[in-house]
């Protein structure tokens, strides 16, 4: 089995920990990876860019000029797509760029960018709870640990106090992110150069992914 290093809120090794290897342990499917990461990112796009058709252009209610001997091209409103002003032809509209994926691809790419984590040592175990918010303690922390950029935190639960003073503690570290575990992906796994996740945190992700 897969061997974690557990931390204390000094920074310091306490022991190790074993992860299940079907979790953190596996060869990682680099296809799968890619596809559930076009895919996560395609659903962050919000979809509203817009442009107007002739018919939802103010204006053009009548015709321009008349039909015969002015020797122009006969027109019939002035909002038409080829003239100045007009509609747009074919523009974009609000939709939806999600793209499905199943469970079970999902699953294998999280489980493939949290075991090449591992294969590089930049997954951290945390073992402690923080009474108060305190910004200072994360950074001496994450100093001791030599994770001082761009950290993933993973607690279990933001309505418990331990996690919520965790989060309040760590939000103003410059390219720090918090997850939850049913908020983990493939993005912020592999965007993230290290990562730290509690012991409440480590046991929900072993068993929804185990």
């Amino acid at each position: 089995m897969a061997v974690l290093n557990i931390y204390n809120l000094a920074g310091k090794a306490t022991g190790t920990v074993e992860v299940k290897d079907t979790v953190f342990g596996i060869e990682p499917n680099q296809a799968v990876v890619h596809e559930v990461l076009i895919a996560e990112l395609a659903a962050a796009r919000q979809g509203t860019a817009a442009t107007k058709t002739r018919a939802m252009v103010r204006g053009g209610g009548r015709k321009p000029f008349k039909q015969k001997g002015t020797g122009r091209a006969r027109q019939g409103t002035i909002r038409a797509p080829h003239m100045v002003g007009g509609g747009v032809a074919l523009g974009p509209q609000p939709r939806s760029y999600e793209k499905k994926v199943n469970k079970k691809v999902r699953t294998l790419a999280l489980r493939s960018a949290l075991s090449a984590k591992v294969a590089l040592g930049d997954i951290m175990i945390l073992d402690g709870t923080i009474d108060s918010p305190k910004t200072k303690t994360i950074i001496e922390m994450t100093n001791a640990m030599q994770a001082t950029n761009k950290q993933l935190f993973i607690v279990n639960d933001l309505a418990e106090d331990g996690d919520w003073n965790l989060f309040l503690s760590a939000r103003n570290l410059e390219n720090a992110m918090i997850l939850q575990p049913n908020e983990l992906g493939v993005f912020w796994l592999l965007k993230q150069n290290k990562v730290i996740i509690t012991k409440e945190a480590l046991a929900t992700i072993e068993e929804v992914l185990g």
